[in-house]
């Protein structure tokens, strides 16, 4: 529940169990279920936003994990929501790449560089940014691994937000925390669940590693981002 708002909307489920963690680089409990929800508009047609920069809307999307032992009883639809269709899907291993605008890029290649800008180097080059977007072209789906941000890298929205915006971009302090979040999951919108996010966009859920050590996961961070 979102006090004053309604009930979220159930997104998706992970089996941990179902997933390779020898090739993840997020620590993931070994069993157990991972459920997302997010108000998605439905009880208010849009007019409530769920973003990063507004604590106040922080609790508009939610982690909740589910141990393997744990019992659980299955629950009706909150009045009001559509649920979405139901769709089962796999996983594959994929290798992921970020923006040369990324922090850790930027500070192995160009320290000191205006933070979310090109600089001087060819990892931003017209070149090298074609041959990576044709790399990973699209957003898709995903559990850890580098996020697939629509607009600037999502660990820095992340960032400006934990540090109320009250950083500047060339502030190391917005660098240092952007550097400290890795990606949980991110929900691309999906036609097979009738899930649209914005203009053709994805949900994204950050964590601290060490938060997800200590399965804290009600500290996981939450924006999205659209075209």
């Amino acid at each position: 529940m979102w006090d004053g708002h309604g009930p979220l909307s159930f997104i998706a489920s992970i089996d941990c169990a179902g997933l390779p963690a020898d090739a993840l680089d997020v620590d993931l409990p070994e069993a157990g279920t991972l459920l997302f929800f997010y108000f998605d508009g439905q009880l208010d047609d849009g007019e409530a936003l769920v973003l990063a920069e507004d604590r106040e809307s922080w609790a508009g999307a939610r982690v909740l994990y589910v141990a393997a032992d744990e019992r659980v009883a299955e629950r009706e639809t909150p009045s009001g929501l559509k649920p979405y269709p139901m769709v089962p899907l796999a996983a594959r291993v994929e290798m992921t790449a970020t923006e040369p605008w990324h922090p850790s890029v930027r500070d192995a290649f160009a320290p000191g560089a205006p933070l979310g800008n090109r600089y001087d180097h060819p990892v931003c080059s017209q070149e090298f940014l074609d041959a990576l977007w044709e790399f990973d072209d699209e957003i898709g789906h995903q559990i850890g691994g580098h996020p697939h941000s629509v607009q600037n890298p999502v660990e820095i929205e992340i960032a400006e937000a934990v540090l109320d915006g009250e950083v500047s971009w060339d502030d190391p302090r917005l660098s240092e925390e952007a550097g400290g979040w890795v990606l949980l999951a991110q929900f691309d919108s999906e036609d097979a669940a009738d899930m649209m996010w914005g203009d053709a966009g994805a949900l994204y859920w950050l964590i601290r590693p060490r938060d997800l050590a200590e399965q804290r996961f009600e500290r996981a961070m939450f924006t999205w981002q659209c075209g």
